[in-house]
C-alpha cells in the first residue's frame, strides 16, 4: 500500500511540473484565442464559475489534515506569509493603479487581483524553486480560507475608490466558488483517500486545462480592450507582479526564516488565484475590469517558472562550490 502510495505521490508531482512548465504556453495560447476569435467564446461567461469550482475541488483533492498542522507546529511564517500577501498585493495594486494613472475599470481590476488569494500553480513552483512545500501548501489553503472574509472586504475598501463593489454579494460568490469545493474536496479525500489516490496524477492537469478555459473566456470577453489598452496595463501587471515577488521575500527575511522559506513567501506573496479575480471582475466589475486577471494569468506563471529556474541553478552553483 505504501509503495503504491509513493507511486503516485512520483506521478503526481511529474505531472504537476510538467503541468506547470507548459501552463504559461497553454495559457498564452488561450489568451491568443481568445482575441483573433472571441466570438468563439464570448458566450461561455456563464462557464467561468463552475469551472473555477472544479479547480478548487482539484485543489482540496490534494489536501490532507496534516498539510494544515503546519500551522500549528510553526505558525509565524506561515501567518505572517499569509498577512503579508492580504497586505502587500492588494496595496501594491493599489499604488501601481494610482502611479500609473490607470482607467477605473483596469485599477479597479488590478486592485481586485491583489485581493484574490493564493494561486493554485503556487505550490508546483514552490516545489521547483526549491523552497519549502509544507509553508506553501499551508499558505495557499489558509488564504484560500480566508478568501470569502478578505477578499470583498479588502475590494470594498480599495477597489470601491474606483468603480461600486457589492462586498456582501461578492462574499457569497467567493464562499460557493472557492470556500465551499475546497471543503468538499478535503472530506472527499478523507471519506474517500483510495479512489482519490487513483485520479490524483490527473489533477494537475485538470486544473490547468481549467483554468486554459477560464483564462480564454474572459481574454474573449475583455478582447477589445486588450487590442486598445497597450502597454500600459503590461507594464501595471508585470509591476505588480515583481513588487510582490521582491516584497516578499524581504518579508521573509524580516520573520528570519531559512532561505527556502523565504523563496515561497516570494512565490505565495506574489502567484495569485488571478482565475477568481477574472471570474469576480467580470461578474461585479466590467469586461475591461477582467483584463488585469487575464494578462496576470499568463505573467506570473512566467515569471514564476523563470524565478524558480534561477534559484533552482543557483542552489547548485552553491553545492557545486562546496
Amino acid at each position: 500500500m505504501r509503495r503504491d502510495i509513493d507511486a503516485t505521490q512520483t506521478k503526481t508531482e511529474s505531472n504537476s511540473r510538467i503541468a506547470v512548465l507548459l501552463f504559461p504556453a497553454l495559457i498564452l495560447l488561450g489568451g491568443v484565442a481568445g482575441v483573433l476569435v472571441p466570438h468563439a467564446f464570448s458566450g461561455l461567461s456563464s462557464w467561468i464559475n463552475p469551472l473555477l469550482m472544479i479547480i478548487m475541488f482539484c485543489m482540496g483533492l490534494t489536501l490532507t489534515l496534516p498539510d494544515f498542522g503546519l500551522v500549528l507546529k510553526n505558525p509565524l511564517p506561515v501567518l505572517g506569509g499569509v498577512a503579508a500577501q492580504f497586505v502587500v498585493m492588494p496595496a501594491m495594486g493599489w499604488l501601481v493603479a494610482w502611479g500609473l494613472n490607470l482607467d477605473p475599470a483596469l485599477a479597479a481590476g488590478l486592485i481586485l487581483v491583489g485581493c484574490a488569494p493564493g494561486g493554485t500553480a503556487s505550490n508546483v513552483v514552490a516545489y521547483l524553486a526549491k523552497g519549502n512545500v509544507a509553508l506553501s501548501v499551508a499558505m495557499t489553503s489558509l488564504s484560500t480560507l480566508a478568501a470569502p472574509v478578505l477578499t470583498p472586504l479588502l475590494a470594498f475598501w480599495l477597489a470601491g475608490q474606483y468603480l461600486p463593489v457589492d462586498a456582501r454579494s461578492m462574499a457569497g460568490t467567493v464562499l460557493q466558488v472557492v470556500l465551499i469545493p475546497v471543503v468538499l474536496g478535503i472530506v472527499f479525500r478523507m471519506l474517500l483517500n483510495k479512489a482519490v489516490l487513483r485520479i490524483l496524477a490527473a489533477l494537475p492537469w485538470l486544473s490547468v486545462t481549467a483554468i486554459t478555459i477560464v483564462v480564454t473566456i474572459i481574454v474573449a470577453g475583455s478582447s477589445e480592450a486588450i487590442l486598445s489598452a497597450g502597454l500600459l496595463i503590461f507594464v501595471a501587471v508585470v509591476l505588480h507582479n515583481g513588487l510582490g515577488l521582491l516584497l516578499g521575500y524581504g518579508i521573509g527575511k524580516l520573520l528570519r526564516v531559512p532561505e527556502a522559506s523565504r523563496r515561497t513567501i516570494a512565490i505565495e506573496v506574489g502567484m495569485q488565484n488571478s482565475g477568481l479575480a477574472g471570474g469576480l471582475a467580470k461578474q461585479y466589475f466590467t469586461p475591461e475590469a477582467a483584463l488585469p486577471a487575464a494578462i496576470f494569468s499568463v505573467w506570473h506563471n512566467l515569471s514564476g517558472a523563470i524565478i524558480a529556474a534561477f534559484w533552482r541553478r543557483k542552489r547548485r552553483a552553491q553545492y557545486r562550490l562546496k
